[in-house]
């Protein structure tokens, strides 16, 4: 197993960590990180930056503030990027191979979309009339004692309840789930997206197999009224792009030779956006 299928396997979600600050060559393997996966498969760029809570006074903290979600972070990964076509799937891609790299390092990490102040953080980084601050991300150390909050969250998303492979990947057509026999070379991969982060966990990507080659079709099946207090951006495009992310990358570490093709298949399927393709 690679390292990418490993961080993959044991990443979550963490809102709790120890009040141990992350040394400044540590901080630079970070940003390293961050500014080496700025472009995403669709070809948008973003910008990633470190925000340290400790080199601020409480009076700019308030303005940053977290709603109490997060417990003892004080540095936050903050990515900005424009609101076009495709930049949301990008920016997820971006992001979540930076968080598996990290999480290879020993850090926990956590995807906020809606809990924090999005405007004082936009002010933060300085952000143009037309860009936007998607979701901020805590680093640092994970605490072994969960805050309340921690539970809850996890509890409310059920993020130990993920949703089985019928319900997700599919052989031809939206009707027939794929099975794992059929899925050959690319099960792993498949496995690596039925269990990444998605919004409130509610994973809303669909994968149809193509019947007679290693063509996989990406679709994205938006959850009623989900996120409309998000007005700038669609939150669960996000998703897509890390699901896009957990395959690629797993893919690559199992050997597969395929690449991303935004040709739509035109497959019959109902309330649901086609995304991309991965093809051999």
């Amino acid at each position: 197993m690679g390292p990418m299928i490993e961080a993959i396997n044991k990443r979550i979600s963490v809102r709790t960590y120890i009040d141990k600050p992350i040394e400044e060559k540590e901080k630079k393997i970070i940003l390293g990180l961050l500014r080496s996966d700025t472009r995403g498969p669709f070809g948008n760029r973003m910008r990633f930056e470190l925000v340290d809570f400790t080199e601020l006074d409480k009076k700019e903290i308030r303005t940053l503030g977290t709603y109490g979600i997060i417990k003892g972070a004080k540095l936050f990964i903050v990515g900005v990027t424009t609101a076009s076509d495709k930049t949301m799937e990008d920016f997820g891609y971006c992001l979540e191979k930076v968080i598996l790299k990290a999480t290879n390092l020993g850090f926990g990490t956590c995807w906020m979309g809606g809990t924090f102040k999005r405007s004082g953080f936009a002010k933060r980084m300085n952000v143009k009339n037309d860009e936007i601050v998607p979701v901020i991300c805590p680093i640092g150390y994970a605490s072994e004692n969960r805050a309340i909050t921690d539970k809850v969250f996890r509890f409310v998303a059920k993020s130990d309840k993920r949703k089985q492979w019928d319900e997700l990947f599919f052989n031809g057509n939206i009707k027939a789930p794929l099975d794992k026999d059929k899925a050959n070379r690319y099960a792993i991969a498949l496995e690596s997206v039925r269990i990444a982060p998605s919004a409130s966990n509610k994973q809303p990507w669909r994968i149809i197999k193509e019947i007679g080659k290693d063509a996989y079709h990406f679709y994205l099946k938006r959850t009623k009224g989900y996120a409309n207090f998000i007005k700038e951006f669609k939150i669960q495009n996000i998703d897509l792009g890390i699901a896009m992310c957990h395959f690629e990358l797993s893919a690559i570490e199992m050997g597969l030779r395929g690449q991303w093709k935004d040709e739509h298949p035109h497959l019959d399927v109902e309330d649901m956006e086609y995304v991309v393709s991965w093809e051999e």
